[in-house]
């Protein structure tokens, strides 16, 4: 307690214990934020979610230092009422198996709502894990899922905070730019490198989508849509808040290995589609020649981003942040390069004779499938604020990750290869 007493903010005042509620801390940014908060703080957490897979490391035993200042909440927050429970004994919100007597709880006014903790039971998508729609493939064949879950069942939550007096961090997506206004530019035209038609600032930066018939747009204007409203009730009731703008943040625990931890026909975001494809020794699919541009960053680095704005709230408040590492742009073509000869290393096998093959996006994704040219951060915003910027290489996450992937996965994969043959 005397080093937790001795913690400061970047402006010299001292840190008091906070009780944060947050939504979807079973999940792949959750897990991870719990994880900082349990070892580096005295905070506590209502950890608010559909499963807790992967956060068990954290709940089980009783002799852990942090015993007692995490406590998981099994509920569903597109139907339960104990969510405004939860959220008025907080201070921060971020979206045990039984319900405690909340009267016994110290008075939240946090929350953190990274939008996971929704049960969407009897969907395709729904494999016993929890999850708000966030990968492309979804937004394409369901798009009515994909607005209801990323704006309609996250309304109640952003509802509860404005008329409880909780401060809101709210994670939204680098999704919600579209496309950038180079891409409208002719093929031959110089103003394409040119960062002013290409670099994404959050307070100038359009918002430009596709057609209503390109329903790969339906997550992207679900979060702006839920963005604008917080932003609303922070104009007219005074919501505290801060909007976080993840720009692909991988690591351990992202998404799903198809046929292991997920359905066998689902399709995970790039870096789990690949390597899904490298634990396979399969080549790994490249839409559209993968010639689309990404920036990554690693989830340690991005989640001491969102542990400063949890603890430095008059420099976070009112805010929204881009979260990523532009250092890290690459082509999604030469990402799955990069991952073949980083996996190569990692598993200590030798990469297939094919390692890339290109299919279109109509192929892989269906009708309607639209994309980004690039997406790019800028940081100015969240280096005046807080003085963050991302340290881990593009080489040094991957390296990370598919250690992680490898050590998970690789034999309950060889596995399930085999099965088929022995039948």
């Amino acid at each position: 307690m005397s080093a937790s007493s001795a913690r400061v903010d970047l402006d010299g005042n001292p840190i008091k214990p906070l009780t944060i509620c947050m939504i979807g801390a079973g999940g792949f940014i959750g897990s991870h934020l719990c994880e900082k908060l349990m070892s580096e703080t005295q905070h506590t957490v209502l950890a608010v979610d559909v499963y807790n897979d992967k956060i068990k490391h954290l709940l089980e035993p009783d002799s852990l230092p942090w015993a007692g200042r995490i406590q998981f909440h099994r509920l569903n927050i597109k139907n339960d009422s104990r969510l405004e429970g939860l959220i008025k004994c907080s201070d921060l919100v971020k979206p045990h198996i039984t319900f405690p007597d909340l009267s016994s709880l110290q008075f939240v006014s946090l929350c953190v709502f990274v939008p996971f903790a929704i049960d969407l039971s009897g969907s395709a998508f729904s494999y016993g894990k929890s999850s708000a729609i966030c990968t492309p493939a979804d937004y394409n064949t369901r798009p009515l899922d994909t607005i209801y879950s990323n704006f309609i069942d996250a309304l109640p939550v952003v509802k509860y905070c404005s008329e409880n007096n909780k401060r809101l961090i709210h994670f939204s997506t680098c999704e919600v730019y579209g496309k950038t206004i180079g891409s409208f530019l002719p093929q031959d035209s110089p103003l394409r490198q040119d960062p002013a038609y290409y670099i994404l600032k959050e307070d100038t930066s359009p918002c430009i989508f596709g057609s209503i018939e390109k329903q790969r747009w339906s997550y992207a204007c679900a979060k702006q849509l839920i963005e604008r409203l917080i932003y609303a009730e922070g104009a007219e009731n005074g919501l505290e808040f801060t909007i976080v703008r993840p720009f692909n943040w991988i690591g351990p625990r992202m998404d799903f290995i198809p046929g292991i931890d997920g359905p066998s026909e689902g399709v995970p975001r790039v870096l789990a589609c690949f390597s899904n494809n490298l634990l396979r020794r399969e080549p790994l699919k490249l839409v559209d020649g993968g010639e689309s541009q990404r920036t990554f960053v690693y989830i340690k680095d991005a989640i001491e981003a969102v542990h400063l704005m949890i603890e430095n709230p008059a420099r976070a408040n009112g805010h929204i942040f881009n979260v990523g590492n532009p250092n890290n742009e690459v082509t999604v073509r030469q990402l799955a390069e990069m991952m073949t000869e980083v996996y190569a290393k990692v598993s200590g096998e030798d990469s297939i004779e094919t390692p890339t093959i290109d299919v279109s996006s109509k192929e892989f994704y269906g009708e309607g499938y639209d994309d980004s040219d690039k997406r790019i951060p800028d940081m100015t915003i969240i280096n005046k604020q807080l003085g963050w910027d991302p340290k881990t290489s593009l080489w040094d996450l991957l390296e990370s990750t598919l250690t992680y992937q490898h050590r998970t996965y690789a034999e309950a994969v060889r596995q399930s290869i085999a099965k088929p043959l022995a039948n």
